[in-house]
């Protein structure tokens, strides 16, 4: 690094309110993490989109002139990061699909890259769930996975895995459709190549393989994390980490958590998709969606008039 560059004194720094990024001007932190920073933004057409950073906090850090200049020991896996970044970029960019987030574009600026997406309206699925008074329907469950299920589908089929869903990165739009955000496949090449990157998965929702071997990770691993995702809607919890699980397996299975309240075979189903052994799980998401949709419980039919008056002559007097 060189001697005159005078580095910020936070790791953590985001651009300023009113940056002109290349043809966007930054209106709004989003959200922020130890691998990227989420900036909503305006175009030159006035049209507002959600643009991400790639700045893997504890390996690199922003200059006073908003350049991010990575440490000099960590320069090959900055870069190797950066690529996968700018690959998963070039990926999503290819999939055109209602229920993954859009990709519009993507550039190198300020010695990084960016992921510039399509802005949705709505509320994240973990905002949903803790807004409810009641449990989270059964309809809008098969609703919410079915429908993301045709999304991650088209995802793994480009021979790309999400690895960090949960319902902080689900998105609901105010029509009630889903969106599928923020992939984490540059975090999890990061946490692969060196110990002080903070892990790439999420308690609770990564599967037992994202922990102890990530050779075994398949569309299965998504599938677990669905699974968790799931779970959550019924508890308004995670479920317990799966490497604890893997010790000492204290998980309230979903038929006994959400008993009474839904049907068996959803209960089976996110039982099954949380199943430690990958072997056990849906092995596709099709597999999983073919599930959901089958299994769904038929709308109980209102008796007929001749029914009802059968019923009361039979009625003992």
């Amino acid at each position: 690094m060189n001697a005159h560059v005078k580095v910020s004194s936070t790791q953590n720094s985001a651009l300023p309110i009113g940056y002109q990024l290349q043809d966007y001007e930054i209106k709004k932190v989003l959200s922020s993490g130890g691998f990227s920073f989420v900036y909503l933004a305006e175009d030159k057409d006035k049209k507002i989109v959600a643009i991400k950073e790639y700045l893997p906090t504890s390996i690199a850090l922003r200059s006073n002139n908003a350049t991010v200049l990575p440490n000099h020991d960590d320069l090959s896996l900055f870069r190797h990061g950066l690529k996968s970044f700018f690959d998963e970029g070039l990926s999503l960019a290819k999939i055109d699909h209602k229920n993954i987030v859009r990709v519009v574009n993507f550039f190198r600026a300020n010695e990084t890259v960016y992921m510039v997406m399509q802005y949705e309206q709505g509320k994240s699925l973990q905002d949903y769930i803790l807004g409810q008074t009641d449990s989270v329907s059964e309809k809008f469950i098969r609703q919410v996975f079915s429908e993301l299920s045709n999304g991650l589908r088209e995802v793994h089929t480009q021979k790309l895995l999400h690895l960090d869903i949960k319902p902080a990165n689900i998105y609901i739009r105010q029509d009630g459709s889903p969106v599928l955000l923020d992939f984490g496949s540059a975090r999890q090449t990061l946490s692969e190549n060196l110990a002080k990157v903070s892990p790439s998965y999420t308690p609770g929702f990564a599967p037992p393989e994202q922990y102890y071997d990530k050779k075994l990770l398949g569309p299965w691993s998504d599938i677990y994390s669905i699974g968790a995702t799931m779970y959550a809607c019924l508890t308004r919890t995670s479920p317990p980490a799966a490497d604890l699980r893997i010790k000492n397996d204290l998980l309230i299975p979903a038929v006994k958590a959400g008993k009474n309240i839904y049907s068996n075979n959803l209960l089976e189903l996110i039982d099954q998709c949380l199943s430690l052994d990958y072997l056990k799980r849906p092995q596709s998401v099709f597999s999983l969606q073919k599930s959901l949709l089958s299994a769904a419980p038929k709308p109980h039919k209102k008796p007929s008039f001749i029914n009802k008056v059968v019923d009361i002559l039979n009625k003992p007097l």
